[in-house]
């Protein structure tokens, strides 16, 4: 795992501006670093390494590939690299290797089968940056799902890229303007999806896409070379034909490739346990083909409605992994909010962020590497969201649309339009599709979509999905997760977090084959009689009994809405949400910021969007935003200060 950084068309200044970048970069790289440029200094590429596969200096970027031609700065891990290997071996397109790094194959495969076809061929989790010296080309590419970042845009007449916007905005010229267009979503989601980002003019590069850029640098093309909703579309249109039994020995089986080939390391590996039913099943996994006892950790929490470290330890027990086990305590987990701002670069505002840093720091205390199982809610129906809203749907369907319209419109009226309730139901029976009723579900009061002072004009996929794309409520809700939610929420936070302690997080789950095959089967091999994810019990209950898994799911969160009750953090949310500093920034309404607050402190309303709202204005007066200070430096600082 490593961090990625470079620009075109920074002649006089590539040395100094390639270093400020890399030092943005050193929790995602803290073992090694590397630069190169052409001879004019026309494209620059920087590179930070934690040194996973080939710790030797001959696995170094950026790296020269053997001819000369193209040179490559590359994040993240490359499964099959040994059959990418064998296959340009047996067409005569690979000599000796230097060393033993997938970086060496990959870059060779680039070269040998082309960009696109290239990257087809290999699967992992990856953001590069390649550039053709002959013809004076640089492709971006980023991997399949989502489960590594690359930012881009333009600096002045500079084209540049990065694995963080910290790197980006430490370059001296970057304006830093907020993308006003964009605060609607992120007040709604909590996070803002691809391909925006906070600052106008950079952007997100999207699961699945290249990026092409020519010399002399002033325009670029993007283009697919795998799509989640094709795939999607495919598979539900070819439907695997066997029983729910035979189901569930393909995925045991493509799990497990997947499993093995991800626990290929040259450093200490392990995994996250929850225990629930993805990483207990990831471990499983695990623990079935490993010769030792494989490391597995969990975090436990004070208060008994947020923990289940004692049933993840009775997994562990089962399965025979060497556990370990840490309790926090609430200040433990109150300490990791002033790292929040730097840790992510922009607003973000899942709260789970907090104890998947806290988990992702214990287990980088004893490994370099660590298995999750993120990604079996959106794949095999595990979310009670999906059967609530197709249930909801069910019946509402039954009802025709401008009845409905009428019904809600007559909710707002009068007397019975000034309760909130009304509102709400009132904003659902208006729905005229499933999609549409899920995206209504997010935006949980009908006035937190008037809360920007000025209103946002960009569209995400919840605005732009094709009603009924796919048979069934919850495959198309699935989709909408695995399009934006799980790429741009779960997977941000797992990178962030991990990064930030310089720990790999690898997915299993997210392997190409089993995302393929999980699309490939019918709705009622996962959910059925209102229990989701059928088939993936299925190969769990063969090495986990049933009764260790069967209890009421709590989560990974935090009683952030308590919290803010108590006088250290309350001060700290005022001091944020004062009247004087929202009318000064100018991106919120105050009368819709006081109306949130009070409801909360005097009516006991806990509303999300309280703590999207402290999240962007702790991001915005941060000191990692203002000074362009390295996460690396300021978390030690901070982790020193706050005990944590």
């Amino acid at each position: 795992m490593c961090g990625i950084a470079g620009f075109c068309n920074r002649q006089k200044t590539w040395r100094e501006d390639i270093e400020r970048m890399k030092q943005r970069l050193i929790s995602r790289g803290p073992d090694a670093e590397g630069s190169w440029a052409d001879e004019s200094g026309d494209v620059a590429l920087g590179h930070r390494r934690l040194s996973i596969l080939d710790l030797s200096p001959a696995g170094a970027q950026p790296m020269v590939s053997h001819s000369g031609r193209y040179v490559l700065s590359y994040n993240g891990e490359i499964y099959n690299s040994g059959e990418v290997a064998r296959q340009l071996r047996a067409e005569g397109k690979l000599g000796p290797l230097r060393g033993s790094s997938d970086t060496e194959v990959l870059l060779e495969a680039l070269e040998s089968w082309g960009v696109k076809e290239g990257l087809r061929a290999c699967k992992g989790m990856f953001a590069l940056a390649l550039y053709d010296r002959r013809e004076k080309r640089l492709w971006l590419a980023r991997d399949r799902v989502g489960e590594k970042p690359l930012y881009y845009g333009f600096v002045g007449k500079s084209f540049v890229f990065a694995s963080e916007l910290g790197a980006i905005a430490a370059l001296p010229d970057f304006d830093g303007q907020i993308d006003r267009d964009v605060l609607d979503i992120y007040m709604v989601h909590g996070y803002i999806p691809a391909p925006y980002s906070i600052y106008r003019g950079i952007r997100k590069l999207e699961p699945g896409t290249i990026l092409r850029i020519d010399s002399p640098y002033r325009e670029y093309s993007l283009e697919t070379y795998w799509s989640m909703a094709e795939v999607a579309r495919r598979g539900q249109e070819n439907l695997f034909q066997g029983s729910r039994q035979e189901a569930s020995e393909e995925l045991e089986r493509l799990l497990t490739a997947s499993v093995r080939g991800q626990m290929v390391s040259d450093v200490p590996l392990g995994a996250f346990l929850s225990a629930g039913i993805d990483s207990s099943t990831v471990v499983s996994l695990m623990q079935s083909v490993s010769e030792k006892r494989v490391k597995t950790f969990t975090i436990g929490m004070e208060d008994a409605a947020y923990d289940e470290a004692d049933a993840a330890a009775k997994i562990a027990e089962h399965l025979g992994t060497e556990h370990t086990r840490l309790t926090i305590t609430e200040r433990d987990a109150r300490a990791v909010i002033p790292l929040l701002p730097a840790m992510f670069g922009e607003p973000f505002a899942d709260s789970s962020q907090i104890p998947t840093y806290l988990v992702s720091r214990l287990t980088r205390e004893h490994v370099t590497v660590s298995l999750s199982g993120d990604g079996g809610d959106e794949l095999f129906c595990g979310y009670g969201t999906y059967r609530s809203i197709a249930n909801a749907w069910e019946k509402l369907r039954r009802i025709p649309l401008p009845l409905r319209q009428a019904a809600g419109k007559a909710l707002t009226l009068g007397p019975l339009g000034e309760k909130e309730k009304n509102q709400i139901r009132a904003m659902l029976l208006s729905a005229g599709t499933p999609e549409e009723l899920y995206a209504c579900s997010d935006l949980s009061e009908p006035f937190l979509g008037k809360l920007t002072a000025v209103p946002g004009r960009a569209s995400c996929v919840f605005d732009t999905y094709e009603s009924g794309f796919l048979p069934g409520v919850q495959n198309n809700l699935m989709l909408m997760d695995l399009l934006m939610y799980h790429p741009d929420d779960i997977l941000v936070k797992v990178d962030r977090t991990a990064m930030a302690v310089s720990l790999e997080s690898r997915v299993p789950m997210l392997d190409r084959d089993v995302v393929e095959f999980a699309w490939r089967l019918p709705l009622s091999m996962k959910w059925e009689a209102g229990q989701g994810k059928l088939v993936l019990r299925d190969v769990l209950y063969r090495h986990v009994p049933r009764e260790l898994m069967e209890r009421p799911k709590k989560g990974f969160s935090i009683p952030v809405g308590k919290w803010l009750r108590e006088p250290e953090l309350n001060a700290w949310a005022q001091d944020l949400l004062a009247e004087e500093r929202i009318c000064r920034e100018g991106y919120f309404d105050p009368a819709g910021v006081k109306r949130l607050w009070t409801d909360y402190t005097e009516r006991g309303i806990w509303r999300k969007q309280i703590w999207h709202l402290l999240q962007f204005e702790s991001w915005n007066s941060s000191a990692s935003r203002k000074q362009g200070e390295p996460y690396g430096n300021e978390g030690k600082n901070l982790r020193h200060r706050d005990g944590v």
